[in-house]
């Protein structure tokens, strides 16, 4: 993509500011308009049997946070963002699995002693207490946030229509744009995405070849997909 381009971040906030922050460092124009918005749940949480906490995403550690003085729990994240999260919310023993859900059940599996915790999202994208608790592993979750679909502005979406990248970083807000596109095609956009699963609502919708999904879950990966 040629220097100053836009890109259309569209994860929630806050963690799009973060993403709009490197993006403009990489050159591009950083369009933030979320297709997803985070709420907090104000639920009571019970930690007198809990040994760890597992955690897939930074807004399920901000929500727990806002909910809890608890930090001395250990803590396991599914990736590098949601582990910098947890220790920037005061977490001192903090472990990253770098990877997808998977990868997190078997780093806990490797190294819980005890029942552990899930902390995340009302509609979560993936079952880590039912993969733990397949590998005999006590497991309980709650809900400590919700995600609600929003609209985009009608600004965002005319740059569809000319030269320009989209971010994705969850099946959901694919899954949001694909409807979207459903009514309103996108002949030039690009469409990169941080997983194949998060690819897989445009696989249909898309024009060929315009969806490209990173190598690995990460951020960083993602980013490279700019410059590819």
């Amino acid at each position: 993509m040629t220097v100053g381009a836009p890109v259309w971040i569209t994860r929630a906030r806050p963690g799009a500011l973060a993403t709009a922050e490197r993006v403009r460092g990489l050159g591009f124009t950083a369009i933030v308009d979320p297709l997803l918005a985070v709420e907090s749940l104000d639920v009571q949480l019970d930690l007198s049997h809990i040994a760890a906490l597992a955690f897939t995403s930074a807004n399920g550690v901000e929500a727990f946070a806002r909910l809890s003085d608890e930090r001395g729990l250990p803590v396991f994240a599914v990736g590098r963002a949601t582990a910098k999260a947890a220790r920037g919310e005061g977490f001192a023993s903090v472990s990253s699995a770098d990877g997808d859900v998977e990868d997190l059940c078997a780093l806990i599996a490797a190294g819980a002693h005890g029942s552990v915790l899930w902390a995340g999202a009302r509609e979560p994208a993936g079952d880590l207490v039912g993969m733990l608790r397949g590998r005999g592993l006590m497991a309980t979750g709650v809900a400590v946030y919700e995600t609600l679909e929003r609209a985009p502005s009608e600004d965002t979406l005319a740059r569809l229509d000319a030269p320009a990248a989209v971010l994705l970083h969850s099946p959901r807000a694919a899954r949001v744009l694909a409807a979207i596109l459903r009514q309103r095609p996108a002949l030039t956009a690009r469409f990169l995405c941080l997983s194949e699963a998060v690819a897989a609502p445009l696989s249909d919708i898309a024009e060929p070849g315009s969806v490209t999904f990173a190598p690995r879950p990460d951020e960083s990966a993602l980013l490279d997909l700019l410059n590819s």
